[in-house]
């Protein structure tokens, strides 16, 4: 349980420092190209490690329903959810986009519960609250409109929430699975469903034309394969909902490095990281997070 917990933090580490890299790389980029471009990177990534790890027959004896759920992890979670961020948050504020998917460990605690038999607790419950409050702070909402891009946000949050309960459930039943396997399922095939939209839409050849853009992607995909390789590794050890509620804490180290980058320290952002740390320390449970007890030598 731990290792879980320690991967899914270094996910939400990950995660932090992505976000802050990402506004920089994606400036002037059309978002499906620049989305579709490092999910083929990090798919390629996934594949050379189960080769170096000698794991090739793990795929090979994966039944066709298997491949069936890792296409349907992949469509649901690396593909169309992207599509409908991107275009969503065209059409809506950061702030209300940021908060609408920082929702995502709600829909994962309900799924979880309902399909997983997954427990709500008490803890989980006022965790959440502090999560929600933590996040409200930090993006600095003061008046939330739902519009059309708000619905598309919400919409890819769902299925987010979807595929990592599928997920979730998947590395439980399938004996021995290793979590960087459904990594590969979800960004394989992502990739695979991305490349047919920009076929589809006649944006395909703009990948030829990143240019030195295309350093930006590879930076930006090292950064997706450490998120996706910790997370699953993770997820396999740990409860969906805890995973998700983890994943929170990387709001605060993208708010750190944007107050380093900007050199300007607000209340409400101090505020907002000290709930979301209180609100994933309540959510998860405190022993969670304390060392193991050493035993008496005899």
């Amino acid at each position: 349980m731990k290792k879980g917990l320690a991967l899914v933090l270094g996910t939400a580490v990950i995660s932090g420092v992505s976000i802050f890299l990402n506004k920089f790389g994606i400036q002037g980029l059309d978002p499906a190209v620049f989305t579709t471009s490092k999910n083929v990177l990090v798919a390629l990534f996934l594949i050379a490690t189960i080769l170096a790890m000698k794991e090739w027959k793990t795929l090979k004896e994966l039944k066709k329903k298997e491949w069936g759920q890792l296409a349907l992890i992949g469509l649901i979670g690396g593909s169309i959810p992207f599509l409908l961020f991107f275009t969503g948050l065209s059409m809506t504020t950061a702030a209300q986009a940021g908060f609408l998917h920082k929702t995502l460990f709600i829909w994962v605690g309900i799924l979880a519960a309902l399909t997983l038999k997954e427990k709500i607790s008490r803890n989980m419950v006022i965790g959440g609250v502090l999560l929600l409050l933590g996040n409200l702070f930090l993006l600095k909402i003061t008046g939330f409109v739902f519009g059309v891009g708000d619905i598309l946000i919400l919409a890819a949050t769902l299925l987010w929430a979807v595929e990592i309960t599928l997920s979730r459930h998947v590395l439980k039943s399938i004996d021995k699975l290793p979590g960087r396997v459904v990594a590969f399922g979800r960004m394989g095939f992502g990739a695979l469903f991305l490349l047919l939209y920009l076929a589809i839409t006649q944006k395909i050849t703009l990948i030829g034309g990143l240019g030195s853009s295309f350093v930006w992607v590879i930076i930006t995909s090292v950064f997706l394969y450490g998120y996706v390789f910790t997370f699953y590794e993770g997820l396999k050890l740990v409860p969906a909902s805890t995973a998700t509620a983890v994943l929170l804490l990387g709001t605060v180290i993208t708010t750190l490095l944007n107050l380093l980058w900007n050199g300007t320290i607000v209340w409400q952002q101090v505020l907002g990281s000290v709930l979301l740390i209180g609100g994933a320390v309540t959510f998860t449970g405190i022993r969670m997070w304390l060392p193991a007890p050493q035993k008496a030598s005899q």
